[in-house]
């Protein structure tokens, strides 16, 4: 969405080189196939792999990929089946399985950000999880197991949660701040623009980051957990106050939006001159290879002590509606997120597993830059993942840069932003 929108973050296997074969139909359509699967699960109360089964899975470049290739070794290990990892940025799958699924060379599993699911269901690319469902609802996280269901019912395998808090430099500000106001505070000693120094950056125009200020006041984007398109709450007066003070800030932050951008942020947190920024767990491989003696702290406290509410993203597993091995992939997805395999993905991606029990494990509550995101993300929303959602960004960040670089009225500018996006919903229907 930002890395993973612009950015989004804050995403992966090896084997013999098989994929899914063509058909007219996704596999979820074919009653025959359906029930065949359904009689070799009731003989075993246990998925079975059909005979002859190969799985191609899409993932992310980087760690990801090391995790999933170590899932695939483990579960050809145990089931036999070959598993082939191909590259596809979890941001890219559902548009590229809509292409390769028909074809009949999409991935039989791929991974995809929970905001995508109601488009991934709309457009009839995956199937129901009707393997973990219970487990999904029972054992993960609330903001996991909202973000992979559609109209109550559950398509996703959840993998990682994940949400953005403070960074900071500890040369600069040795503590982290609790609360906007000591955030003032600090620039007015320590900003200097014509040396590029500022007490704190975030990508201001970016809807994903500058959402938190508008939900911790109160504000949100559909109604009933994200999934009332006809209730949109951008621009209640809860949203509007949280705006204002959002603008306030650039009191402390005197650039044109454009120059508050991600890469501008991070380079000059990069380079020590940024003292604090607002970012996601991606980024902290990188600030540790610049050699940045940094801390992570959950977002400071608003005006009247109401905590930010931030995005939260989820990063999941589906089974594609074309593959020819359902019962195969489907056990793959189960597999890979067993607590095991997920402590494993942890281990190599350092993503948070979004399973309730895990989150006492020693390696994980213990962990330095882990825990403040953990701390963080009792606060988080989870994006919507209903398919108008996608309608959303590009309106919603232009409200928020005609606020902060034209003076725009922030209820003018949320009021112009909110009609946009009915006027998108509507010529969709």
């Amino acid at each position: 969405m930002k890395k993973f929108l612009s950015f989004l973050l804050i995403a992966v296997l090896v084997f013999s080189l098989v994929g899914c074969g063509a058909k007219e139909e996704p596999a979820q359509n074919n009653q025959e196939s359906k029930q065949e699967n359904t009689n070799q699960q009731s003989a075993s109360n246990e998925l079975t792999p059909e005979p002859g089964a190969k799985l191609v899975v899409w993932e992310s470049e980087g760690p990801e990929s090391d995790w999933i290739k170590y899932v695939a070794e483990k579960f050809k290990e145990k089931y036999g089946v070959e598993v082939t990892y191909e590259a596809v940025a979890n941001t890219d799958a559902r548009n590229k399985l809509a292409t390769d699924g028909p074809a009949g060379v999409g991935a039989d599993v791929f991974v995809a950000p929970h905001d995508h699911t109601g488009e991934l269901v709309a457009s009839g690319l995956v199937q129901v999880n009707d393997v973990t469902a219970d487990r999904v609802k029972n054992d993960f996280m609330k903001a996991a197991a909202d973000g992979v269901t559609f109209e109550g019912q559950v398509y996703g395998y959840p993998l990682a949660i994940e949400t953005y808090a403070l960074f900071y430099n500890k040369d600069l500000i040795s503590k982290a701040p609790e609360t906007f106001e000591e955030i003032i505070e600090f620039a007015k000693k320590y900003n200097n623009p014509e040396e590029n120094k500022y007490a704190l950056m975030w990508d201001v125009a970016n809807a994903y980051f500058s959402h938190s200020f508008i939900a911790g006041n109160g504000g949100y984007v559909f109604g009933n957990g994200g999934t009332n398109k006809d209730d949109i709450g951008l621009n209640s007066d809860a949203a509007v106050e949280g705006a204002k003070f959002m603008v306030s800030l650039k009191e402390i932050l005197p650039l044109n939006s454009a120059d508050t951008n991600y890469q501008i942020m991070d380079g000059l947190f990069s380079e020590g001159k940024a003292a604090m920024i607002i970012n996601g767990p991606w980024a902290v491989k990188g600030y540790q290879e610049a050699g940045i003696n940094f801390g992570i702290a959950p977002l400071p406290k608003l005006p009247g002590g109401k905590h930010p509410a931030s995005f939260s993203g989820i990063r999941s597993m589906f089974v594609s509606s074309y593959t020819k091995y359902p019962n195969a992939a489907k056990l793959f997805a189960k597999f890979a997120t067993s607590d095991e395999m997920l402590l494993k993905r942890f281990e190599i991606t350092k993503q948070i597993p979004p399973v309730k029990s895990l989150m006492n494990e020693d390696i994980i509550k213990n962990n330095e830059v882990v825990a403040p995101f953990l701390a963080q993300a009792q606060y988080a929303v989870p994006m919507p993942s209903i398919p108008q959602m996608g309608v959303v960004w590009e309106p919603y960040g232009a409200a928020f840069a005609s606020m902060w670089n034209d003076g725009v009225d922030p209820k003018e500018a949320l009021d112009n932003a909110v009609q946009t996006i009915k006027e998108a919903i509507a010529s969709q229907e």
